[in-house]
């Protein structure tokens, strides 16, 4: 893989993550193409990928869930990328934060995550063809203090 298309999947993977975040979960979509997949798991029950989310229509409304926590971080832990001369893949390893208040109590409930992505090239750039999420592990801890989503 050439160095200029690395940096642009890099940048990919980031922007996704840092979207989410930001919660412009519009925009997140906006870098899968049309006909893609979001393959993620079932918490608690299965941490393997297991629900398949096809087009831009599920996978919004699968993303839609991170809106019920108080807010989220994604921290890209690792990243390796593959190419030919059709395709791009990338396992990314990350670490998401998702912060919850509940009776004045905030808790993090951090999951241990590995992206398995594949990429294609479209006239818009590069675009998530799909993308799975394996949990590896969860841990939950309370949390002193949260700023508030959107500050």
């Amino acid at each position: 893989m050439n160095p200029e298309n690395r940096l642009t999947l890099s940048d990919l993977v980031h922007r996704y993550a840092a979207l989410v975040d930001d919660r412009r979960f519009d925009d997140a979509v906006g870098l899968f193409a049309q006909d893609a997949t979001l393959v993620l798991p079932d918490p608690p029950q299965s941490l393997e990928p297991v629900v398949r989310h096809s087009g831009h229509e599920e996978i919004r409304t699968a993303m839609s869930a991170v809106a019920a926590v108080a807010r989220t971080q994604h921290a890209i832990v690792g990243e390796t990328y593959t190419a030919t001369a059709e395709l791009a893949r990338g396992r990314i390893s990350c670490i998401a934060h998702h912060w919850t208040e509940r009776d004045g109590r905030v808790t993090d409930i951090a999951w241990h995550v590995r992206y398995d992505d594949e990429y294609v090239d479209t006239n818009a750039g590069w675009r998530f063809a799909s993308r799975t999420l394996t949990i590896d592990a969860i841990q939950t801890h309370p949390v002193s203090r949260l700023r508030p989503a959107g500050s």
